[in-house]
């Protein structure tokens, strides 16, 4: 089944440009010209990926953003005219997975469109991992799967948040620092500030909280972040 990409942007052109390039690489395409009719059209038509143009007027892309975190990890990838780092940082901070600035290459964009979707959950409710699946506690993430869950219950993390618990997972007994953090969370160059993986690690801790676990990620005070133990609480 052909995955479905909502495109946001209040340029017809732009929303053109995105539309044909996405088509041509098979996926279904749906389009709203500013933020209140991107909220519609996403209750409505349940996209896969969301391609967020960030400088719209009045309802803009990060409140979209921040209205759709609210209740769904549905994967964005923002657009934006400008390269200002508190773009970059802003709309990450508040659950993007990736960034785009304009003027793009339609192909650079429908890589990393895929890129994203490579890394969803399966969608039918059944879990099944492989023999690369990695855990700790009760935490569990197949990489090959793009699955998660903690004591059987699957998380709905963003793309940055499950590449931050891989690389703690992958290397469960070593501290990493913020720099490497970056590194394993943002496959793509993407440069951030130290506060923006403190942000993510402050979801990954609330949305672990919500399954009474306390002790997800240990904070090393003056050098970084360790896995901690991963266990529910009595």
């Amino acid at each position: 089944m052909a995955h479905r990409i909502l495109i946001v942007d209040d340029e017809g052109h732009i929303r053109e440009v995105i539309r044909v390039a996405l088509k041509k690489a098979g996926m279904d395409v749906i389009e709203a010209r500013d933020g209140k009719e991107a909220l519609a059209r996403f209750a409505a038509d349940k996209p896969d990926l969301i391609v967020l143009d960030i400088g719209m007027p009045e309802f803009d892309g990060l409140d979209v953003c921040r209205e759709i975190r609210k209740g769904s990890d549905v994967p964005i990838l923002f657009l934006s005219a400008r390269d200002e780092e508190i773009d970059r940082i802003l709309g990450l901070e508040i659950g993007g997975d990736d960034y785009v600035t304009k003027p793009f290459s339609p192909r650079e964009l429908v890589a990393r469109v895929n890129v994203i979707l490579r890394r969803l959950s399966p969608r039918n409710g059944e879990i099944k991992t492989g023999p690369g699946a990695l855990m700790q506690g009760g935490l569990l993430i197949d990489p090959e799967q793009h699955v998660a869950t903690f004591a059987g219950t699957p998380l709905k993390l963003t793309a940055i948040e499950f590449g931050i618990l891989r690389a703690f997972l992958t290397r469960p007994t070593s501290v990493f620092n913020r720099e490497q953090l970056m590194r394993a969370a943002y496959q793509l160059n993407i440069q951030v500030s130290d506060r923006t993986i403190d942000s993510h690690i402050r979801n990954i801790r609330a949305k672990l909280a919500a399954q009474n676990c306390e002790t997800v990620i240990e904070t090393i005070h003056g050098v970084g972040f360790k896995l901690g133990r991963c266990e529910k609480e009595a």
